[in-house]
């Protein structure tokens, strides 16, 4: 974050599975947005309560219970308005009380600040990232080193593989990347380094990203994870 951008992104790593939940807080109107809410909510609501802001979006990558489960207990606090994309409200499957639905490429004004929505499944069919000024906040789809699995339900590698190209050919270099999960040396990258370091991103074949996400990497790799020179990574 520079001193000229309206907003500010703050993290906070949390559970037993590392996940990171972000809220982003818009300076002018007080607003913020909550990502992913899970697991020690009260520390969620604590850091909005000591920068003076008023929870009022949530924004969901994806509807894993990791990424989930503490949704209840900020709107116990909040009238929060629920984002998510349409396509992970359906493969979800769970009764919603009125979200706003997104399709991928609109955006959501949070006070001055606005947050381009993308829709990347491959992890969930309606996996999502938020793209607000320079950052992308990137769920379960781009980690780190990494990317999310694409074997549990509703995983489509073919899908992934599609998804990681596209955003590396359409996102900047210097776009900062916030995970969902803390699974690396460092907590935040650019696109540029994961493009040179990521494994995943170094496929121009879907059939040998498709062998390494689901045969080969969780066998090779250990956390935490690190950049792998191009050509490694079937090694």
């Amino acid at each position: 974050m520079t001193g000229s951008e309206p907003f500010s992104i703050h993290a906070l790593e949390l559970g037993p599975m590392e996940n990171f939940v972000y809220l982003i807080h818009d300076h002018a109107s007080g607003r913020a947005a909550v990502v992913d809410p899970a697991w020690e909510v009260p520390e969620v609501l604590a850091l909005a309560e000591s920068r003076g802001v008023r929870i009022t979006d949530i924004l969901l990558t994806h509807s894993h219970h990791d990424h989930i489960n503490g949704i209840s207990d900020v709107l116990d606090k909040y009238d929060a308005q629920l984002h998510l994309m349409k396509d992970e409200a359906q493969f979800w499957g769970q009764a919603l009380d009125m979200p706003t639905l997104h399709h991928g490429g609109e955006v959501i004004a949070l006070g001055e600040t606005q947050i381009k929505t993308l829709l990347t499944p491959g992890h969930t069919p309606g996996s999502a990232c938020y793209h607000v000024g320079n950052e992308l906040i990137t769920g379960d789809t781009l980690f780190v080193f990494g990317c999310g699995r694409c074997d549990l339900n509703g995983g489509d590698p073919e899908q992934m593989f599609v998804t990681l190209r596209d955003m590396a050919e359409r996102l900047p270099a210097e776009t900062l990347i916030h995970p969902g999960h803390n699974y690396a040396e460092k907590t935040c990258t650019t696109m540029h380094e994961q493009v040179e370091g990521n494994p995943f991103m170094h496929f121009d074949r879907p059939e040998y990203f498709v062998h390494y996400r689901m045969h080969n990497h969780d066998r090779h790799r250990d956390s935490p994870n690190a950049p792998v020179c191009s050509g490694e990574e079937m090694q």
